[in-house]
This record gives C-alpha cells, sequence and structure tokens, in this order.
C-alpha cells in the first residue's frame, strides 16, 4: 500500500476506555477551549497534526520557534499551544491531568500537564511570523487575545468534536485516506482555499491536476481565517455550486477545521503537513501563501514568492511536491483562461481583482459570466446584498463630555427618518444601566463593557439592522476586536469625536472631571488613565465650532458615499 494511503496514528482511546475517562475527567480541573484551540484539538486528535501527540511542551515550543522542528528533529514549523490565563496556570500544577471541554462543557479530551510557562511573545511573533507587529491578526492575537501562560503535555482524546453542518463534507485524515483508497487514487492534488471559488481557481485547479496526472482535493479551510473572510458556509455552498464543472469522477471535496495564523511561507510548509497527514501527494501553493495583507507602514509582511521557496526547500522532507499557482486571466479573443504567462501577444486581458469584485457585490453591479459561475455570484449575493440594503454599525469614539451622545442620538432620528431599517442606539450609558450594571470601571470592566456593545451591535447587522454605539471606548485593541467583530457582517464606520480634553471638561456638565481632579473618580479617561486616539479612523468631528444638526449631517452625508444609505 502506497505510504500516503495507508493508516496514520491517532490520539483516541477505544470506545470503553472513553466511556470510562468521561467519567473520570468530570472530577478534574477543567480548562473551556477557545475557538482556536478547539480547532488545534480537533487535528491533535484526528491525526492532522501528526506527529504531535498534544500542546506542545517548551522544549518543543523553543525549537518550533527557533528552527521550525521539534526537539527530536522532526520539522514542525508551527507552535501548537494551549494558552491560559494567569488565575488558571496557578489551579494546575505539573503532573496534573485536566480535562478538555467544548464551549458548550462537553469534554473531548483530557490533558497531562508536563510543563508550564510564560513565553516571550515578541521573540514568537518575530520569529514566526516575521514581525512583532500587531497589524497581523496572528500577532495582534498573541498579544491581546491568547493567554498569558502556556501548558503543554500529551493528549488523551475522548471524542471528537460535534458539527452540525456539512457533516457529510468532514472526513479525518483516516478517513480520507480510506476514500482515496476506495477509488483507487494513488496521486492526490490538494487546493486549498479561504476565498469562493471562481472560474480562474476551477481552471488553476483543473490545470494543476492535469499536470500532476492526478486525481484533485478541493480542501477549504473552515475553522478560523482572516477576520473578514466570507463566513464558511456561503463559501461552502459556493464550492458545491462548482464541484459538477469537473470531470466526473476526478475530484472531491472535504472540508478541513483548521485555525489559520495567516504566517505565509511558515504556514505553507505547515499546510503541505497537514495535507501529507490526509494523504495528498501534491499542494497548491499560491502567491503570498496565507499572507495577511499590510503591516503596520503599508507593505505586505511578506514577498509573493517567500512561501514558493520555503516550501521548495524543504518539500522532499513535507512529502508533498509542490505545485505553483499560476494567474490565470481570461483572453477576450479566445473566449477563454490562459496562465498570464502564456497570453498570445496583441489579445486583450479581461480580469476582476478581489477588490472589484467586492466593489461590485456591494453596489449590485452586473458580474460577468466570463468572471465566475452563475449559481456562486447568486450565493454571494444572498448572503452580501448590496451595501445599502446590509446592516451596518457606526461607532462613536471619545472623551467622556466630547458630544458623542448628543450626535448618536441625532443621527439616530435622521435614520429612523428615512426608514427602511431597524435602528438601535447603543449609548454608554445606557448599556451601563442595562447590560452591564454589574461592571466598575476598571480596564479589565470596561473592555468588557465594550465587548458587549460589539457583541449586541455584531447581531444587530448581522440581521439587516443599523448599530450606533456611542461609548467612550479608549483602548485601540478593544475598537480593533469590536471591528472585527462587526465586520464579518457588515460595514464598521469609526467616528472620532475629536473633542479636546479642555472643552469637555469645560462643559463637564455632570461634574465628572471635577471629582476626577480631586482623586474622587479612580482611572477616569483622559485624567488618570490614558486614550488611544484613532489612526484611521472613517470621520473625525470636530465639534467645538459646530453644533449637532451640522455634525450628525456630515456622518449622513458619510454614510451616504460608502453607498450604505441612498440619498
Amino acid at each position: 500500500m502506497p505510504q500516503n494511503l495507508s493508516p496514520i496514528p491517532e490520539l483516541y482511546v477505544s470506545a470503553d476506555s472513553a466511556q470510562r475517562l468521561k467519567v473520570e475527567a468530570g472530577e478534574l480541573v477543567s480548562h473551556d477551549l477557545t475557538s482556536r484551540q478547539l480547532c488545534d484539538l480537533e487535528l491533535l486528535m484526528n491525526g492532522g497534526f501528526y506527529p504531535l501527540k498534544g500542546f506542545l511542551p517548551q522544549a518543543d515550543y523553543d525549537s518550533v520557534v527557533s528552527d521550525m522542528r521539534l526537539a527530536d528533529g522532526k520539522l514542525w514549523p508551527m507552535p501548537i499551544t494551549l494558552d491560559v490565563s494567569e488565575a488558571f496556570a496557578d489551579k494546575v500544577a505539573l503532573g496534573d491531568d485536566i480535562a478538555l471541554r467544548d464551549q458548550e462543557g462537553v469534554i473531548l479530551a483530557t490533558m497531562t500537564v508536563t510543563d508550564k510557562w510564560e513565553p516571550n511573545k515578541a521573540l514568537e511573533a518575530e520569529k514566526v511570523f516575521g514581525a512583532d507587529d500587531s497589524a497581523h491578526p496572528a500577532v495582534n492575537y498573541l498579544h491581546n487575545t491568547a493567554g498569558a501562560v502556556y501548558l503543554g503535555g500529551p493528549i488523551t482524546g475522548i471524542q471528537q468534536p460535534v458539527h452540525y453542518d456539512f457533516r457529510s463534507r468532514r472526513d479525518t485524515p483516516n478517513e480520507l485516506r480510506a476514500r482515496f483508497r476506495k477509488l483507487g487514487w494513488r496521486k492526490v492534488v490538494a487546493f486549498q482555499t479561504r476565498n469562493p471559488l471562481h472560474r480562474a481557481h476551477q481552471e488553476l485547479t483543473f490545470r494543476a491536476a492535469r499536470e500532476a496526472q492526478a486525481n484533485l482535493l478541493i480542501h477549504p479551510v473552515v475553522g478560523m481565517t482572516k477576520p473578514g473572510d466570507v463566513d464558511h458556509f456561503t463559501r461552502v455552498r459556493c464550492y458545491e455550486a462548482v464541484l459538477d464543472q469537473y470531470p466526473a469522477s476526478t475530484t472531491t471535496m472535504s472540508l478541513l477545521n483548521l485555525a489559520m495564523r495567516m504566517a505565509g511561507p511558515r504556514e505553507a510548509v505547515w499546510h503541505g503537513l497537514i495535507r501529507a497527514n490526509h494523504g495528498c501527494t501534491h499542494f497548491i501553493v499560491g502567491r503570498d501563501h496565507a499572507g495577511p495583507g499590510k503591516n503596520s507602514a503599508g507593505r505586505d509582511f511578506y514577498g509573493p514568492y517567500d512561501a514558493q521557496d520555503l516550501f521548495k526547500q524543504y518539500q522532499d522532507e513535507i512529502g508533498v511536491e509542490m505545485v505553483d499557482f499560476k494567474h490565470m486571466v481570461y483572453v477576450q479573443e479566445k473566449a477563454q483562461y490562459f496562465p498570464a504567462d502564456e497570453v498570445p501577444q496583441g489579445d486583450t486581458v479581461l480580469d476582476i481583482s478581489g477588490t472589484e469584485l467586492r466593489r461590485r457585490l456591494a453596489e449590485g453591479l452586473e458580474i460577468p459570466e466570463w468572471f465566475s459561475f452563475p449559481q456562486v455570484v447568486a450565493e454571494l449575493r444572498r448572503t452580501r446584498p448590496a451595501r445599502n440594503k446590509q446592516g451596518f454599525t457606526v461607532f462613536f469614539t471619545g472623551f467622556s463630555g466630547s458630544g458623542k451622545s448628543t450626535i448618536a442620538n441625532a443621527v439616530m432620528v435622521k435614520l429612523m427618518e428615512m426608514g427602511g431599517r431597524p435602528v438601535t442606539l447603543l449609548d454608554g450609558d445606557i448599556v451601563r444601566k442595562n447590560l452591564s450594571s454589574e461592571l466598575g470601571f476598571s480596564k479589565e470592566h470596561r473592555d468588557l463593557n465594550i465587548r458587549r456593545i460589539g457583541y449586541v451591535a455584531s447581531e444587530i447587522t448581522k440581521n439587516g439592522g443599523i448599530a450606533i454605539c456611542a461609548p467612550i471606548a479608549p483602548y485601540a485593541t478593544t475598537r480593533r476586536a469590536v471591528r472585527e467583530d462587526i465586520e464579518a457582517f457588515g460595514a464598521f464606520i469609526e467616528v472620532h469625536v475629536a473633542t479636546s480634553i479642555e472643552e469637555c471638561e469645560r462643559r463637564d456638565r455632570k461634574g465628572l472631571y471635577k471629582l476626577a481632579r480631586e482623586g474622587k473618580i479612580k482611572e477616569f479617561t483622559g485624567i488618570s488613565d490614558p486614550y488611544d486616539v484613532p489612526e484611521n479612523p472613517e470621520m473625525r468631528i470636530e465639534t467645538e465650532n459646530s453644533d449637532v444638526d451640522h455634525c450628525a449631517h456630515q456622518v449622513i452625508l458619510k454614510l451616504e458615499s460608502l453607498g450604505l444609505i441612498t440619498a
């Protein structure tokens, strides 16, 4: 039997042992897994992360970060870590077993804690992602979401996570290998994607499989991808609409519940190892594979061919052959797709960029059939209607007394006068009274209050309504997290009400600044606690020489210019 088709080890115990362990694990200290940890645990248990036996102990972690290898020398480029809070780490001693639960409280596995340490996250960011730059989503996650302490140790798998969506499309590595054996597929080229498939992708993948004389596995990521990506429900429906465009019996699709890190070159090597575990022999590596976009200086984090170069360097060790991603363009005179470097001289090339596609979807403009399949466009339009029919959030931020609430209320009234969509005002004081009455004003509690506002706003946006938020929201990292939550469903418009602290203190109708100056209110924004001025808000409003109606009208004009409301 070919090596890529023989079974690989899993970390699950037998069904009888699992029943016993589940009862015993009920007495253990429990850790509720985050979404990312849940993805990692599933691939640890089912062999997708083979040869890992669990979350990395410190020696393996240090070696992976510095050299892309486990301590025993095996190639592995990505730290797979169980990050926890300091409070949880204090409850656990080395040698303890802990229960790992999903977000519903179901016990999925136990872990023996062999290592506990506080990592150097700045070093991890530099080595793994190339820069300690919070513009990178994984670096931002590392510093602002991940726990401060890492736990390492072997996993004992009790049961796999339950997925209620697309169950027939989800396969473990061994299930895929068994399918390939049954079909007689000896060579399989995998195509990873986190975007909908259009005609150029179909042409590219078909050519790649033909050149490799292999069958094709469409293997999209449905775990965590880049903030702002099309949700996986829509994408899978798009993939299913395209499958019958391939020759019969040459292509299959399986969903990969992977939490991407967007780590560019390292991620490409990681993806190759994961595909090798799933029985693939070839892997398509694209230009700027798994790149996160621009850094803080406005330049790409990785060069366009860095991922391909690193993959080639380790190709033999990965055990998967790289297939170059060819940029496919439509040649008008030939009415078909060609690789960009094979276009006949003088012929007309047609192409639509990702930005242009999003614009056409947002404005309800035609998307030509040469670019995408009508059924794919129909699915995208169902999920992302034209902008003037989408929900959105207007998020005002500024000092206490800056005029946020007054302007927000005026904007709400103007939008309600126009009609068409329900409008909800989430003012800071209103939310404090109705959603966060138990919270104080520490940084932790203020962050939690803003995250609650963001959650409610994201639900309103997802369901086609308009949310208007007017908290102080002093911290840039929290505002960014709220933006990412909301942009998964619609537009987020940040409005900085840039009234100076001196003017706010002069207005001070509630007498709060006076109390803060006297030390009677601790951690008061602008006096004894910082305010991170928004660097690139969609709008900045000066209120000191403008009346409320003028400020509100400027916001309405901005919403019109963005196509969110009709003039």
